[in-house]
């Protein structure tokens, strides 16, 4: 899967990228190419791949077969053995410890990587302030990093990333040593920072409202791939795979089939709705949770029981059982806590339903 630009001209690529571990495959096949000024989320649950991804763009670990450019320039390729390190890849990284040096100042550790590159004392200054600046701390340049706040920390980490201009930066989900409350408002700062710098970045999470208030594409990625590559708007709307949908978070998953003149939840007499003239066999669909209207059991209305319940901040959120059904289990907003063994109505707007590309069309 790819967006929109091409090789020769995204700002990062991959093109058939694969790494292995002896029999294990660790990455299966990633084609990527990001725009420039573009951020690019690699969302997923621990394991599926998305750290490996981002060492493998960064040079800190070459890939089995496939390739990775950046600027167009082919820094790793397994065919060749061409393979450029980190440092000559002209980019940047943040990590989720901040990795500060505790006995360096705030602008020693901004400063570091232009010292390392030889730059002038002189010229060193005046990038470091522009640095902290650009990030709000050009006040903190004297003070040591323990006296800093955790996202004071995670700025001073964002500065010296910046600090050498790269075209490039990597951001392995800096956000998670935060509390909630503290990563909610981070997430906000983040992006506006990384949008007024113009920055081109790469960014790992496996919270999904991180990546969709973040990025310009994202790629959810499961067991080694790259299962959907879209804009946030289109994950949303057209989520690729019932996994996909189901990671983040979007309703309930149910399989469908054909009795008569209506599609029913499979293996029950659970009518969902009608069904067009000609339609047959299974399908397999999303419900979303906006679908869903929860009250009392009137008729019309289909019989549920309630499993388990969250706060969230437009509702509660629960997961409920449909009855009848073998093991359905949707998810609906309410404004009141419904508790767990509770009985609810639920009535279901059927245009809202999203039928998933490899199941039959919507009868609408």
């Amino acid at each position: 899967m790819t967006s929109e630009p091409d090789a020769t001209t995204a700002a990062v690529s991959t093109a058939d990228l694969q790494l292995h571990y002896g029999q294990t495959t660790v990455l299966k096949g990633i084609d990527i190419a990001l725009g420039r000024g573009k951020t690019l989320a690699l969302l997923g649950p621990s394991g599926c791949g998305k750290t490996t991804l981002l060492r493998l763009v960064a040079g800190l670990l070459a890939p089995s077969k496939g390739s990775v450019s950046i600027a167009g320039k082919v820094v790793a390729d397994a065919a060749t053995g061409a393979f450029a390190p980190p440092e000559k890849r002209n980019l940047g990284m943040v990590f989720q410890d901040y990795a500060l040096w505790p006995h360096m100042t705030v602008g020693g550790n901004v400063a570091f990587p232009l010292e390392m590159r030889g730059i002038g004392r002189t010229e060193r200054q005046a990038r470091t302030m522009r640095a902290l600046e650009r990030v709000g701390l050009s006040a903190f340049a004297d003070r040591r990093p323990s006296d800093l706040s955790g996202g004071q920390q995670q700025r001073v980490a964002i500065a010296r990333a910046i600090v050498a201009e790269p075209q490039l930066i990597l951001f392995d989900e800096p956000l998670s040593n935060l509390d909630r409350e503290l990563r909610e408002n981070m997430v906000g700062e983040l992006a506006e920072l990384i949008a007024s710098l113009g920055l081109t970045a790469i960014y790992v999470t496996h919270d999904h409202s991180e990546a969709l208030t973040l990025a310009d594409q994202v790629a959810v990625m499961r067991a080694g791939r790259v299962e959907q590559l879209a804009s946030p708007d289109a994950l949303i709307a057209r989520p690729a795979t019932p996994e996909v949908a189901d990671f983040l978070r979007l309703g309930g998953i149910a399989d469908l089939e054909r009795r008569g003149e209506s599609w029913n939840f499979k293996g029950s007499d659970i009518a969902l709705m009608p069904a067009a003239t000609g339609a047959v066999g299974t399908a397999r669909v999303l419900i979303p949770v906006a679908a869903i209207m929860p009250g009392d059991m009137q008729p019309g209305r289909l019989a549920a029981t309630v499993l388990r319940s969250q706060f969230r901040g437009d509702g509660h959120l629960a997961t409920v059982s449909l009855a009848g059904t073998d093991h359905v289990e949707l998810q609906v907003l309410s404004r009141i806590k419904l508790r767990p063994g509770e009985s609810v109505g639920l009535a279901i707007d059927s245009n809202q339903v999203r039928w998933f590309e490899n199941s039959l069309p919507s009868p609408q």
